[in-house]
């Protein structure tokens, strides 16, 4: 049970790092960086903050590929009289339950 919670949590982290507002917490967090700890924010510090800010846009262009690709199956799924449209909702379920469904060939 503590582990389905955990991976609920983790997908959930995932999707909320890809929001417009984990760019401004990014930001928030720079300009306390730099007002409260000026000294500290050298070299290093810039390139850790210009690393977590192309994660943050690698995460974001990763999530909008993804529900634009998901919103296509769907509308094919929708169009095609022979698809189960049980399959449309797979992606309520963690990954880990998608990759035993897709390795035992099971569509359900």
């Amino acid at each position: 049970m503590a582990a389905l919670q955990f991976r609920e949590a983790l997908t959930k982290v995932g999707t909320l790092t890809s929001r417009p507002a984990a760019f401004l917490i990014l930001g928030g967090y720079t300009v306390s960086w730099f007002v409260f700890e000026r000294e500290t924010l050298d070299w290093h510090g810039i390139a850790t903050l210009i690393t977590w800010a192309m994660t943050l846009l690698i995460q974001r262009a990763e999530h909008r590929d993804t529900q634009a690709l998901q919103a296509k199956l769907d509308e094919l799924i929708k169009a095609n009289e022979k698809a189960r449209n049980e399959i449309a909702e797979i992606d309520d379920k963690e990954p880990e339950e998608i990759e035993e469904m897709r390795d035992s060939g099971e569509q359900s």
